[in-house]
């Protein structure tokens, strides 16, 4: 993508929050209470789905066959059925040679696109070659189509006799269905195959469903590891200088090498590991030996399996334990085999599962659970969070496909540790979701995330997922790193659910890349920081003005002030706070009035080029074309050579105030001291009062009295040395 592309200008009217007026609660397609007319009012609680618009769908649930008539041609039957309503076909997997099958399939139908009366479901024989045989169908019509409301229990299905083309019955073949109008409410609506989604093929079909997922229960495994017995080196001439390290799946951690060269040494390090039940991994601990500057030998070996150690929920100490080790490389055939347990190295181990921790997976700004491992720990929950996922609007298009460009979306929500995904509505920009989930609350003060992301696995899972846009000493200096490896477990077991939540949207999610340059997120923080000094900048230029009398009146009332406060210093106080006050008052109608969200204005996404956007989403390392790479590296050496300058001017000044201490010449060094000695003895016996009113005047002064030149002790201060001198 070419850099020198110009971005379109978004519509900025996309970006801001609108306030949207659905029709929430419970209402069925006839109308009233259970089919009365209007909305349903009762004494129990509105439906689970009262914070979403209520959508209606037509359920056709497929059970099973029974006594199918054969092929007369091949003596045998491979069935399936085909439910059609109007333009809208969904088909059931087919069995081979079976005259009694059983799908219990359910297949879900928008009303809003429903064009006609009649529900139609086939029986149908597959064939390899030529084109599928019918066998039988059996019709409905859609005005005599029960409707059912949570919390009523399921529609008992029922045995229906199949039909010829001629809607003649005929005397062999039986399909047992049930049909009925329903809302997303229902309980087999996430299990069902949408007609919103009928272009959806084979194993993409599990990728479009609405499902829930729960974090794995994640431990800190603390190893200290205090000392080593009897290590015995390859080179026995040598004594040993050892280190352990430890491994537990993918996480390597080593403790110092131990100074002096013993077969005893001593460490007494913490290794905090991160695991997750059930527990995969083992604990494995290698004993290396320093041999040569470059050259570590594995000395002795021991693995621990995890669910063996002790669970410590309070601050009493884990008692401590010796284990024997396994002489790495010990071959079969060597005469003292069976000697190898009876004279083994020792190493004495204090490992425990910590239970009192909550194992972060998420950036602390947005966090959204507090609760310990340990269960026994937990508060009772405050509250239940009902969260509605209505819709999105304005989506931009994420892949092409036979030149037509079109996005396929779902939502994720992120809440303790619970996650939900809705279903994918494909080829969309304007999706509705109208799903409905609850969280229990354990503390007010945490987070949701929510992220809608475009689904590419909807042929079968070979593409990628593509995003759019919530105490210890030792435990605080390795957190980036446990959180790094918290995120990474989280990952793997929810990619091994199914469907699977991609790793790459549970990293987006939890913010793990916050830390990968972004020239998007660079602009974004640079801009935060000038609104942040922006009102210091205008008092600065409004004090420029008063120093320069350009308003002679407004310059006379600040000298005015200037006195008071002099003469009453005890009124400098309650000015400042006087002034706050009606700040404050000022901005109160100006306040926002909606809970915070992304905002892209602040982010600068409205404003970012196409091909800084696919820099962000880049993985690390790269994997884009070497020319590419080139253009971006440019751009950063640009943008880094700015910010080495500021860096560079920043370091300047305070290498000048510190060389009003520090003068080369000795001379200069004896005159600034003297200077210095003078000034505090005419401090210390002027009153500060005729200080502050001296330089407040002398500030003020009227530019008659000004020189266009810079100030004596400014142009003095420019030229004070400083590293830059020094510098090539």
């Amino acid at each position: 993508m070419s850099s020198s592309k110009a971005a379109p200008k978004p519509n900025t009217d996309d970006y801001k929050l609108k306030d949207t007026k659905p029709e929430l609660g419970e209402k069925w397609p006839h109308g009233g209470q259970r089919g009365g007319t209007g909305w349903i009012y009762s004494e129990r609680a509105t439906s689970t789905y009262d914070l979403v618009e209520q959508m209606y769908y037509l359920y056709v649930r497929v059970v099973k066959a029974k006594e199918l008539p054969p092929n007369p041609v091949t003596g045998n039957v491979d069935p399936y059925v085909e439910v059609k309503v109007g333009n809208y076909k969904g088909k059931t997997r087919h069995f081979e040679k079976k005259t009694n099958p059983e799908w219990k399939q359910v297949f879900a139908f928008s009303k809003e696109k429903i064009q006609s009366s009649v529900v139609e479901v086939f029986v149908r024989d597959k064939e390899m070659v030529a084109r599928d045989d019918y066998i039988g169908k059996v019709e409905f019509d859609m005005h005599e189509v029960p409707t059912r409301v949570p919390p009523d229990s399921p529609l008992a299905p029922q045995w229906y006799r199949l039909e010829n083309l001629r809607g003649e019955t005929r005397t062999r073949g039986e399909v047992m269905l049930a049909v009925w109008m329903g809302t997303q409410a229902d309980e087999a609506f996430p299990e069902a195959w949408h007609s919103d989604s009928a272009s959806v093929k084979g194993e993409g079909v599990y990728n479009i469903r609405s499902k829930v997922y729960v974090n794995p229960k994640l431990w800190y495994l603390r190893v200290n590891v205090i000392e080593a017995q009897d290590v015995e080196p390859p080179d026995k001439t040598q004594p040993p200088q050892v280190f352990v390290k430890a491994q537990v799946g993918q996480q390597v951690l080593k403790t110092k090498l131990c100074p002096t060269k013993t077969p005893n040494p001593m460490w007494n390090e913490d290794l905090v590991f991160v695991a997750a039940e059930p527990f995969e991994e083992q604990l494995v601990l290698t004993v290396e030996n320093k041999a040569s500057p470059g050259k570590d030998e594995v000395v002795a070996k021991l693995t621990l399996a995890l669910n063996k150690f002790e669970t410590r929920m309070d601050h009493r100490p884990v008692h401590s334990r010796w284990y024997n080790v396994e002489r790495y490389g010990f071959g079969v055939l060597e005469g003292d085999k069976g000697n190898e347990l009876k004279f083994s190295s020792r190493i004495h181990l204090r490992v425990c599962l910590e239970g009192a921790y909550h194992v972060l997976d998420e950036s602390t700004m947005y966090i959204s659970d507090t609760r310990t491992t340990a269960r026994q720990l937990w508060k009772q929950p405050i509250g239940i969070l009902e969260v509605g996922i209505l819709s999105a609007q304005g989506l931009t298009p994420m892949k092409t496909s036979n030149a037509k460009s079109s996005t396929d979306a779902y939502c994720v929500a992120k809440y303790g540790m619970k996650w939900v995904r809705t279903r994918t509505i494909t080829e969309s920009f304007n999706p509705k979701w109208n799903e409905q989930y609850t969280w229990e609350v354990h503390d007010p003060c945490t987070v949701i995330t929510f992220g809608v992301f475009d689904n590419c696995h909807l042929g079968g899972g070979n593409s990628q997922q593509s995003t759019t846009k919530t105490n210890d000493a030792r435990i605080v200096n390795q957190l980036d790193s446990l959180r790094y490896q918290a995120m990474s477990i989280v990952a793997v077991r929810l990619g091994r659910a199914e469907p699977p939540l991609r790793k790459e949207v549970v990293e987006y999610m939890l913010d793990v890349d916050s830390h990968i340059w972004s020239l998007r997120r660079s602009k974004a923080n640079f801009f935060r920081i000038v609104s942040l000094f922006s009102g210091l900048m205008s008092m600065s230029k409004w004090l420029g003005e008063v120093q320069k009398w350009k308003n002679p009146v407004t310059s006379i009332l600040v000298h005015v002030l200037f006195f008071i406060l002099i003469c009453y210093p005890e009124l400098i106080l309650p000015t400042v706070f006087l002034y706050m006050f009606l700040i404050g008052v000022w901005n109160f109608r100006k306040r926002s009035r909606h809970p915070p969200h992304m905002d892209t204005k602040i982010s600068w996404a409205e404003g970012a080029h196409p091909d800084e956007l696919d820099e962000e989403f880049d993985t690390f390392p790269t994997s884009k074309a070497q020319d590419v790479i080139r253009m971006r590296y440019d751009r950063l050496r640009s943008v880094a050579g700015r910010i080495q300058t500021v860096v560079g001017d920043i370091a300047t000044q305070g290498e000048r105030l510190q060389a009003l201490l520090s003068w080369r010449d000795p001379r200069a060094t004896f005159l600034f001291v003297i200077f210095c000695l003078v000034t505090a003895v005419a401090l210390y016996v002027t009153p500060f009062k005729m200080v502050i009113s001296v330089a407040g005047i002398f500030w003020l002064r009227h530019p008659k009295f000004r020189s266009k030149l810079p100030s004596v002790p400014s142009n003095f201060f420019k030229r004070l040395p400083s590293g830059a001198d020094s510098m090539l």
